[in-house]
């Protein structure tokens, strides 16, 4: 039985030893966004929240695992 792990619902028993294979799936979704961003059809708004909610998200995993910039 494989362990599925949510993003949406990050707390502090968040296991670092998954940060290796978490950060860069988080980091390449953000880098996503931030190009659908720069298209005049996006939603800015609920883009914005998606934008957000990924840069906290690879925030907590830095500072809860020591990881630096």
């Amino acid at each position: 039985m494989t362990e599925t792990f949510s993003f949406d619902n990050l707390e502090s028993d968040y296991d670092c030893a998954h940060a290796s294979q978490d950060l860069p799936r988080l980091k390449a979704q953000l880098e996503t966004l931030r190009a659908q961003a720069g298209s005049p059809a996006a939603s800015s708004h609920s883009l914005e929240e998606q934008i957000n909610r990924l840069e906290n998200q690879i925030h907590f995993i830095k500072t809860k695992c020591s990881i630096p910039d």
